[in-house]
Order: structure tokens, then sequence, then C-alpha cells
């Protein structure tokens, strides 16, 4: 069961052509998919739809993203792009933004 907790979570793609490429979790389609983008290749105006099977979730949370999605408004692509390397940079540097499953 998906929850809206999801939503402005950093997810890193298992397979596809963006294998190892990092997103941030704008909505949910269903129990299956969920929308994401990356505010570079894939923008807030045209996202990704990805089976939820071929993500990794971690606890990352863009917040300034959610706080737009909140709002019931989208996201300005370069807020999701730096919330993802602010998050990607400060996990990798001090460990933190461990995958919740496998």
């Amino acid at each position: 069961m998906i929850g809206t907790d999801i939503l402005g979570k950093v997810v890193i793609s298992k397979s596809g052509r963006d294998r190892g490429k990092a997103f941030v979790v704008v909505g949910i389609l269903n129990e299956r998919f969920l929308i994401v983008c990356d505010g570079d290749i894939r923008k807030i105006e045209n996202p990704k739809k990805k089976n939820i099977k071929h993500l990794n979730v971690t606890s990352m949370q863009a917040y300034d993203v959610l706080e737009y999605l909140r709002k019931s408004e989208k996201p300005p692509n370069h807020i999701i792009k730096k919330n993802i390397k602010q998050l990607l940079d400060k996990g990798l540097n001090h460990g933190e933004g461990g995958l919740e499953n496998g």
C-alpha cells in the first residue's frame, strides 16, 4: 500500500535507461506507479511514470518540493534540482539517506 507520505521522497531508479538516477516523487498514479521528476532531464512539465518495483525509496525528503505539492502547486524545476543535489551531497557526505526498501 502506497501512502501519501511518499510524496517528496527522493527515489533512485533501479532499472531502465535512467538506472542509478535520483528523482523526487511528485505524484501517485495508483498502487503500482509513481510520478517522478528530477528538474533537469525529467522536468515537472513532463514527469516520468515509474513502477514502484523499479525504484529504491530513500529516507531523504525534499521538503521544499513537498511544500509546493501540499499547496497543490507544481514545484519549479530549479527547486527540484536544487533539493536533489543538496540531499544527495548531504547524504553521501554524512552517511544519511539510506534506502527504506530493497
